[in-house]
């Protein structure tokens, strides 16, 4: 399979009007994980290092020539039982860091861990950067540590924030009483290792310069002796000159207010990060020069600003991004702004162009371009020769297969407030009285983009018209459209999935007698409150990690250090009974399937079982489904084929399809 990943096309051959290629298992096709999981240039653009998906859940990582010729060589097997690469960066020309990430089992408890690792580009001499932490003891940098700076000037080393446990040395009295989250520089090759920022107790958070130079720090409390975290993370800079931490903003994790930084640019001595103007999000700077003098960089009338577009090592910032019906960035560096419009007219069909990475010197660009109808394909443009080299596929057991075209369109909600969606219609189809599903996103604090989508895809190649709405409860569109989010919100966003339903019929879409319901994560709370809300308008329903009782998600979130934050991202009062799907089985008339991961940290697995025995004792029918040793994204090709093949196999048998 492998080897495919690194051959250039000289064309794309499309089907023609007439002709339609469908994978011939298409579930294994569509399931199947992405070709390239992570993928990074080293300094010198001459070589590439990419993460591959092996068996059930492992991971593979590959080095290879930029130019191709002889195939990549694996360096670093990941078994996924539990361990999995996440990403590998090249810290120097021969040597990469890569990020670990593991559920792992302690004391009876089912926990995230991570951590760093380095390697040769040839798999050889492999050292531990960070030790294993568990990924909830603070902010998510905090996860396992954090590599803070790639260091670009600098050969094999990088600042890696560290989590610093108080230890005693048994026999002695040279006890380390350090605590909490400090900046270590860690050279991957000696191992030797440096403290450049003390740990600091309240610490979850540093930002560098890209250059070597922390100058944002984040602290967030506990509150009282709960030992639960604050809402608000308090930020501090440095100036150039000066060691001295100065106050920055605050960020409230539950109000979504304040200025929250993302990255600094050294070069105009500033801080870039998000904060809201007009009820959304927009890209601000500010200065770290002493004056903090704060500057709008860029707002949109209509959506959120919610994108910093980086380049390279450094992770110099270049532009910003936000999604009207499609994602798009705005430019502040002019050669690339001129790049970007000239790879639109080289890439005609591949409007999705993003900038993935960049030789040190920034003279060969690593580029992912795609769109609704081809999961992506990377090049690598070189400015010194002009010249854009295909090198990859980003989902080879796709090549050659007919995917549809995704339509913006937008439908009427009951109070008529126009709701933005997306419609996939089976290639070739009229559009006229067919088998249909309304797929909400989950989150809910998150949106449906235009672009390939593997479920969309699968489910319009097997003859479905497929509808995600943007809900009201969805994020980028705002405050206004965010409302309390979807749960505390939820007749508002559940009413709107139900509308985007009855607009597939009003439209002569879908037979109103094959109309179902499919969602993962909250899509999945989402398509079984929608029979709730109504319970005659679908004819099934399948959910896969869904949210079913809010009460019992607040009491889930007891063990964990951000139980306030999900308190009051979920409230209290009659909506957390009225929204829960399992307090309400006796009203959900369908056919429910039911898929969960046993090692899922995001939605625990009692949350389906709860819902199936409710439904049983209501008299419902359902089944659910449990994969062991799988988390909430069900990270095994061969196990979301399998959920493909019995969502479509359940949707046929409940609306008399063949």
């Amino acid at each position: 399979m492998f080897h495919r990943l690194l051959v250039a096309l000289a064309a794309i051959v499309m089907p023609t009007a007439a002709t339609y290629a469908v994978p011939a298992d298409p579930a294994a096709a569509f399931g199947a994980r992405p070709g390239i999981e992570d993928i990074h240039l080293s300094p010198s653009g001459n070589k590439v290092a990419f993460i591959a998906p092996g068996r059930g859940q492992s991971t593979i990582l590959f080095t290879g020539e930029s130019a191709g010729g002889s195939p990549p060589r694996q360096a670093l097997v990941a078994d996924g039982k539990p361990e999995r690469l996440q990403s590998c960066f090249w810290v120097s020309e021969e040597r990469l860091v890569c990020r670990i990430f593991m559920v792992a089992e302690q004391a009876g408890a089912k926990l995230p861990f991570s951590r760093y690792m380095a390697v040769d580009a040839d798999g050889r001499n492999a050292r531990v950067v960070s030790r294993p932490i568990r990924a909830y003891d603070a902010y998510v940098a905090q996860s396992g540590g954090a590599v803070i700076d790639a260091l670009p000037g600098e050969d094999g080393a990088v600042l890696i924030g560290q989590v610093y446990v108080p230890q005693q040395r048994q026999g002695t009295n040279l006890n380390d009483e350090r605590q909490g989250f400090g900046v270590e520089r860690f050279d991957t090759r000696s191992g030797s290792a440096r403290v450049v920022e003390q740990p600091k107790k309240d610490a979850v958070q540093y930002i560098s310069d890209g250059h070597g130079a922390v100058r944002v720090m984040g602290t967030q409390k506990t509150v009282g002796s709960t030992g639960y975290d604050s809402s608000v993370i308090s930020y501090y800079y440095r100036t150039s000159s000066s060691r001295d931490w100065k106050p920055l903003s605050d960020y409230n994790l539950s109000t979504r207010e304040g200025f929250l930084p993302n990255a600094v640019d050294p070069a105009l001595d500033v801080a870039y990060g998000f904060k809201r103007v007009g009820g959304r999000l927009a890209l601000y700077k500010i200065a770290l020069d002493g004056s903090k003098t704060e500057t709008l960089v860029y707002g949109h009338p209509q959506v959120d600003v919610d994108g910093l577009v980086r380049i390279g090592r450094s992770g110099r910032v270049v532009g910003a991004s936000f999604a009207t019906e499609k994602r798009q960035a705005v430019y502040f560096d002019p050669q690339l702004q001129a790049l970007g419009r000239s790879l639109s007219k080289a890439l005609p069909g591949l409007p999705l162009v993003q900038f993935v990475d960049s030789s040190l010197d920034e003279s060969k660009l690593l580029i992912l371009a795609g769109s609704d109808s081809d999961p992506g394909r990377y090049y690598i443009f070189d400015k010194t020769t002009k010249r854009l080299n295909e090198i990859m596929v980003a989902r080879p057991d796709l090549e050659g297969a007919t995917l549809a075209s995704v339509k913006p369109v937008n439908y009427k909600a009951a109070d008529g407030t126009e709701v933005p969606a997306y419609l996939t219609l089976p290639p070739g189809s009229d559009g006229k009285n067919l088998p249909a599903i309304v797929m909400p996103h989950g989150g809910p604090d998150a949106r449906d983009e235009w672009g390939f989508d593997w479920l969309a895809q699968f489910f319009a190649s097997r003859g479905y018209a497929v509808l995600q709405p943007n809900y009201r409860g969805s994020s980028g569109y705002g405050d206004a459209w965010f409302q309390l989010n979807g749960f505390q919100s939820w007749r508002t966003a559940i009413g709107d999935v139900n509308d985007a339903g009855r607009w597939l019929i009003s439209q002569g879409i879908a037979d109103p007698k094959k109309l179902v319901i499919f969602g993962w994560s909250y899509g999945g709370y989402a398509a079984l409150q929608a029979n709730v809300l109504d319970p005659d308008l679908f004819r099934a329903a399948a959910a896969v990690a869904p949210v079913t009782d809010l009460a019992q998600l607040k009491v889930e979130a007891l063990a964990w250090s951000s139980y306030r934050i999900t308190r009051d991202f979920i409230g209290s009062g009659p909506h957390v009974a009225e929204g829960s799907p399992a307090q309400n089985a006796a009203r959900i008339k369908v056919p429910v399937l039911l898929f969960h991961g046993e090692r899922d940290l995001n939605v625990p697995l009692r949350q389906s079982r709860m819902m199936a025995d409710r439904l049983k004792d209501a008299g419902r029918k359902v089944e659910l489904i449990v994969y062991s040793d799988l988390d909430h994204y069900l990270e095994d090709g061969e196990v979301r084929a399998d959920v493909l093949r019995r969502v479509d196999a359940f949707f046929r048998a409940n609306i008399g399809t063949p």
